[in-house]
Parts: structure tokens; C-alpha cells; sequence
């Protein structure tokens, strides 16, 4: 049975949930698509956030591994593209660190890309009516630096998938930040499980638009 690795991240920033380990910490167990998901709670902390990651890759040696973030602000399930080889906080993580200008890793290449077939787990969303988009930045706070970490130790691993994945703020959230778009949980346990079955099963991505003109 296929193993897929789950993770999302404790709260952070004076929030009392994270939605994105409310909704992953909900999927743990077998699939009926013959694949079980292990899912695991990642903390919001530099460096140690990848020492636990890539910790449960040795451990569990799963076929996909997909974090998921809080993006609070946006609106819609985003599926990124790409992380890039910076630190730059723009507050403190969990434990007070706050790099500022500093790699990833050291002497890594620029950026990698997400292994995930992106585009076509987007229109997958799409069809099944969640809002979805592909995302051209992941940011330069955690999420960025798990998703360079995850690829960057993928590298020579080609029989493993990899990327990330943003979800807005669900209700409760959305209620404490006036005018922010939410999301609700069982739409992204939904737009979840589809990601992970289709990039299980796409091996060539769609060729179509997914940039944006700014």
C-alpha cells in the first residue's frame, strides 16, 4: 500500500488553531483508493520544522509528501509552484528566531520546483467547484522553508513526489480578522483528498495557463 505523508503546522502568530493541521489531522488512516495517509503536525519553527519532516520521510518512506500552510488572506486553495532559497521572517517563528536574508541551505540552487502536477490538481479542484489557483510565491517564512527543504532532500528521490499546498482561514478564523476570506474545513478535507489522488495518479501535468500578468 502506497504511503502518503500529510503534514501541517502548529499555530502560529497569537492564532489558537491552525487550519491547516485542523483539516490534515483529520485524514490520518487507509484510503478506499488503496492508500493509507500518515499525517503529522509540523512546528512553526525554523529548521526544526524540516528536522521533523525529513525525520518521517526516513521513517515512514511514503510515495507523496504534501505539507499545508495557513495563508490567511487568500481565497482560495493554493497549489505552489515554486520555493525559493531564503529565509527573510518577516516576524519571529515559534521559538524567536527570525532570519533575515539567509538560505535555506547553504550553497543551494536558487529555487525548486514543486513535483506535484500542479495544473492538473487545479483543474481537479475546479471541477469538483473549489476555489483553486496555482500560487507563484510560498513566501520567505516557514511554509517557504519546508517546502525548499522537502524538495532540496528530494532531489535525487524521483520515485517521491513533493510540494505545498496554501489554505485560507476556516470560519472561526475569518470571524477574528474582519473582511478575510475562509474556507470551510470539510471543503478543504475535500479539495485535499482530490489533490492527493490526482497527483497519485497524473504523471505528466496539464499544459495550460497558470501564470498571471503581475
Amino acid at each position: 500500500m502506497k504511503t502518503v505523508l500529510l503534514t501541517g503546522f502548529e499555530p502560529f502568530a497569537e492564532e489558537s488553531i491552525n487550519p491547516s493541521w485542523e483539516v490534515v489531522s483529520s485524514l490520518e488512516g487507509p484510503s478506499s483508493e488503496g492508500y493509507r495517509i500518515v499525517c503529522l503536525q509540523l512546528p512553526c519553527v525554523f529548521g526544526e520544522s524540516l528536522d521533523v519532516l525529513l525525520a518521517a520521510i526516513t521513517t515512514y518512506s511514503p510515495t507523496l509528501v504534501i505539507a499545508v500552510g495557513q495563508a490567511g488572506g487568500r481565497t482560495d486553495i493554493s497549489i505552489e509552484r515554486v520555493a525559493i532559497n531564503v529565509d527573510d521572517a518577516r516576524i519571529p517563528d515559534n521559538k524567536g528566531h527570525q532570519p533575515i536574508d539567509q538560505p535555506v541551505v547553504a550553497n543551494g540552487p536558487a529555487a525548486w520546483f514543486s513535483t506535484l502536477p500542479i495544473k492538473a490538481i487545479v483543474s481537479a479542484l475546479q471541477q469538483e467547484g473549489i476555489p483553486a489557483s496555482i500560487s507563484q510565491t510560498a513566501g520567505t517564512y516557514v511554509c517557504n522553508h519546508v517546502m525548499y527543504g522537502l524538495l532540496h532532500a528530494l532531489r535525487d528521490k524521483p520515485w517521491i513526489k513533493g510540494g505545498f499546498v496554501h489554505i485560507p482561514y476556516i470560519p472561526q478564523q475569518a470571524a477574528m480578522h474582519p473582511g478575510s476570506a475562509s474556507m470551510a474545513a470539510e471543503t478543504v478535507k475535500q479539495g485535499l483528498k482530490i489533490a492527493i489522488s490526482t497527483a497519485l495518479r497524473v504523471e505528466v501535468d496539464e499544459c495550460k495557463t497558470g501564470g498571471t500578468t503581475h
